[in-house]
């Protein structure tokens, strides 16, 4: 049984980093872009090092695989954050289709 649920999550995720790189193709500006990368690496690779976990259990392996998942649940998101924040200050234009800029708006009101 813990194989099947392991060999789910490792589909699950793997479906997720497929999504991931084709936003990264599809998506139109840095910024989308990265929240695409972002989705594919915090849940598509956490998925996949859960699934290992579930499958190998608590081996060194196991272990391995779920400690490298927790940092990427924490270090993904907040690397996409810096990015995105040192793009914008760097005067990385939004995609023309953008309706909302709400970072701009809080420093005009500053």
């Amino acid at each position: 049984m813990n194989n099947l649920i392991g060999m789910i999550l490792i589909v699950v995720g793997l479906i997720f980093d497929f999504f991931g790189c084709l936003g990264l193709v599809r998506l139109p500006d840095v910024y989308n872009r990265l929240q695409a990368a972002t989705k594919c690496v915090t849940l598509g690779t956490f998925s996949i090092m859960l699934g290992t976990f579930v499958i190998s259990g608590f081996t060194a392996v196991g272990i391995k695989a779920l400690l490298c998942g927790i940092f990427l649940l924490i270090a993904a998101p907040t690397a996409a954050h810096a990015l995105s924040r040192g793009a914008y200050k760097a005067g990385v234009k939004l995609w023309e289709g953008s309706v909302v800029d709400k970072y701009g708006e809080d420093r005009a009101k500053k």
